[in-house]
């Protein structure tokens, strides 16, 4: 049982710092000797605990969608509420995430990088935990008052594109606490920027574009010493 133990802790530790270089350079431009040299794990050492780098990112995707999801289904087993179901979901994929924002941005940019039966299996886990959020704001549409009814995949995609952009500016260690991040996504999600202002004000209707609109017219951001040992 104790050398599973360090076995995981290691692989752990491989990982974290694969996430870490990935974040940085992309995973298609970090090799496995970037890797090695990062961790302090020789090359054979590392191909001990993966056979390859797309395994390396499989097991990071996979590992965070599973441990994701794993407490978050443990923090819904008491609620009820759909807008406390909600809350719990901002704040469980916000706080993890938050202490895990290399991992966040490998698991946003590198999404496709994955073949095969691997690109399948994060896949499915990944359309699971997307559907857990999509049943949460279709169980809020339900509740009396909920006024006028949005898409749900708008919603649930709004959603997700409000909480994954975190990585771009939020800083953990800065003076808005994880706490604070998650108080306001959950507001502004439900109520907002506007969200005092009456109903009529909002109801606008979209302007048709006349002309297409181009990109090129301007008119229209050291674990290796932390190893296990």
């Amino acid at each position: 049982m104790q050398d599973f133990t360090k076995h995981d802790q290691k692989l752990e530790f491989i990982l974290r710092n694969a996430a870490r270089i990935f974040a940085e350079k992309n995973y298609h431009s970090t090799t496995m000797r970037d890797i090695s040299r990062a961790t302090g794990v020789s090359l054979a050492g590392l191909y001990h605990y993966c056979k390859s780098k797309e395994e390396l990112l499989f097991l990071i995707q996979d590992n965070c969608f599973g441990r994701v999801h794993e407490r978050l289904a443990e923090r819904l087993l008491e609620a009820t509420d759909p807008f406390a179901k909600l809350r719990i979901f901002i704040e469980n994929h916000l706080s993890f995430f938050a202490a895990n924002m290399a991992e966040m941005k490998v698991l946003s940019h590198e999404a496709d990088s994955l073949d095969g039966d691997l690109h399948t299996h994060v896949s499915t886990k990944k359309d699971k935990y997307t559907k857990l959020a999509r049943t949460i704001l279709k169980e809020i549409q339900y509740q009396p008052g909920s006024g006028a009814q949005i898409d749900l995949t708008v919603a649930t995609y709004a959603l997700f594109g409000m909480m994954n952009w975190i990585y771009n500016w939020y800083d953990p260690q800065g003076k808005l606490k994880v706490t604070e991040l998650v108080d306001n996504v959950t507001r502004l999600f439900l109520h907002g920027f506007v969200g005092g202002l009456h109903a009529e004000a909002l109801n606008f209707a979209p302007k048709t574009m006349t002309e297409p609109l181009s990109v090129w017219r301007g008119t229209l951001a050291s674990d290796s010493q932390n190893q296990p040992r």
